[in-house]
């Protein structure tokens, strides 16, 4: 096979900015056949495969993309599918450029092989083209309970079914999918793949409860009692908004980000027929800087603001989005207004936004996270005509579960302490994983983490 020594990625056809900030259709749009086999021939196939390293689930990149140069996407498919239980949502939501295409041999002098576009490309070619129903391994006689259907549970319920086990996923929402559903909006994640890789688990025999916020309906102990459980995941995320505590954030119109995402995503708040729809009005601020701001700026936009202001205290290059994310949102028109940060919003005589009172920052000496320390510039107040603000600030778990559960440890923000390695708790047979452990964080590194927890699970239950 000959080689494509093309120093730059296939570029990734789109919608027209102008044209897609207008509609919550995908911005990307995917390759063609052609595309992905000429992409896969930029891969060198090195002996170490670096590439590999630097992917939480560990999937074999170099074998799939050589199938993918071969032709024979399906191939490809398998190959991805031993490791990845959601090949479509990770090609298109994994910062694979810190990940696998980080540590890729091409991307030393040129730019890397386009791992993350060829998995979505796969996955969506096996999505169109196969419809041979999963092999349903023989139930083994055990049950595991799995508490929310986000990205970490659903991997965690993945890998456990196909070992055999009776496997059940509550859920607190009324739709399986987690942040995948709530956070994640349609233009950058269509809902309808995220169902389907959640319909291939329930071919596999996975059980889905939504309605179930656990802590409240059942407890833990109740479902490891009476209902038989022998070992619990929690993948149940990290769902609690933060907010700056600064005067004005109980106006109407302020959202935290998880709420406004939420409405859209999963309330449909951007369809003409919503029964809750979300008026945002001429100017809208988004305090923060990383994908989910990039993501709730760019649905404002698309809900009809002419004005989006995304408001960080650190300048364009100490961004924590995803660069290809902060690409788009300023393709679409999204205003930066770095190195600023609000103090307080002010509201009108019935209560609404009607602006945000700002201060000017400047970059000091290193705090302990490594990144320069944004600190005020003196006397450079200033208002800005806004009148939704979204707080986009992180999230931490919501603390029901740690409340219900004796016994479970967790550490001063709220999240539950494991052992690092396969997701034990300080509960025997209560696994955890994902941002109930970490914290905000990543998608795929949910995954992991549910693949380690799922992992540990079997043997646990076999050492029984």
């Amino acid at each position: 096979m000959a080689f494509n020594m093309d120093p730059k990625k296939c570029p990734m056809p789109t919608q027209d900015p102008n044209i897609r900030n207008k509609n919550f259709d995908e911005v990307a749009l995917g390759y063609t056949e052609e595309m992905a086999i000429n992409e896969a021939k930029r891969c060198i196939h090195c002996k170490n495969k670096p590439c590999v390293s630097g992917c939480p689930v560990g999937i074999n990149i170099p074998d799939f993309i050589a199938q993918v140069a071969e032709g024979d996407f399906e191939a490809a498919y398998q190959i991805i599918a031993q490791s990845s239980a959601l090949p479509a949502v990770c090609g298109r939501v994994c910062p694979q450029e810190s990940q696998c295409e980080g540590k890729c041999t091409r991307g030393i002098k040129n730019e890397p092989v386009a791992i993350g576009r060829l998995e979505r490309f796969v996955a969506d070619w096996h999505r169109e083209h196969n419809n041979v129903p999963p092999v349903v391994p023989a139930f083994n006689g055990h049950k595991v309970a799995i508490i929310g259907a986000g990205p970490a549970g659903l991997t965690a319920a993945g890998d456990l079914s196909k070992l055999g086990y009776k496997v059940t996923v509550f859920e607190a929402l009324h739709v399986a999918g987690g942040v995948l559903m709530y956070g994640i909006p349609e233009f950058r994640l269509p809902k309808a793949i995220v169902q389907n890789e959640i319909n291939g688990l329930k071919k596999m025999g996975v059980d889905f409860e939504c309605n179930m916020v656990i802590g409240k309906v059942l407890t833990i102990d109740e479902l490891m009692g009476e209902y038989g459980f022998e070992a619990v995941f929690v993948g149940s995320g990290a769902g609690l908004p933060r907010f700056m505590n600064i005067p004005g954030e109980s106006l109407n119109g302020v959202y935290s980000a998880n709420e406004f995402l939420t409405r859209s995503n999963l309330m449909k708040a951007y369809r003409t027929d919503s029964k809750t729809p979300i008026a945002v009005g001429k100017s809208v601020a988004i305090v923060g800087g990383g994908n989910v701001a990039m993501d709730a700026a760019r649905s404002a936009k698309r809900l009809g603001a002419e004005n989006v202001y995304i408001v960080y205290r650190r300048g364009m290059a100490e961004l924590p989005a995803r660069h290809e994310e902060v690409e788009h949102a300023e393709e679409e028109g999204i205003i930066f207004k770095t190195l600023c940060n609000p103090t307080a919003i002010v509201g009108d005589e019935n209560g609404w936004v009607k602006g945000m009172n700002c201060v000017e920052m400047e970059l000091g000496e290193p705090d302990e996270s490594g990144r320069r320390r944004p600190i005020v510039k003196e006397g450079s107040d200033f208002v800005l005509d806004v009148e939704t603000v979204i707080m986009s600030l992180g999230t931490s778990p919501n603390p029901l579960i740690r409340s219900t559960t004796p016994g479970l440890e967790t550490n001063r923000w709220g999240c539950i302490v494991t052992n690092g390695d396969d997701g034990l708790t300080s509960r025997e047979g209560v696994y955890a994983g994902g941002d109930a452990v970490t914290g905000a964080a990543t998608v795929i590194l949910a995954m992991g983490a549910g693949k380690a927890a799922a992992k540990a699970i079997d043997e646990y239950i076999r050492s029984k």
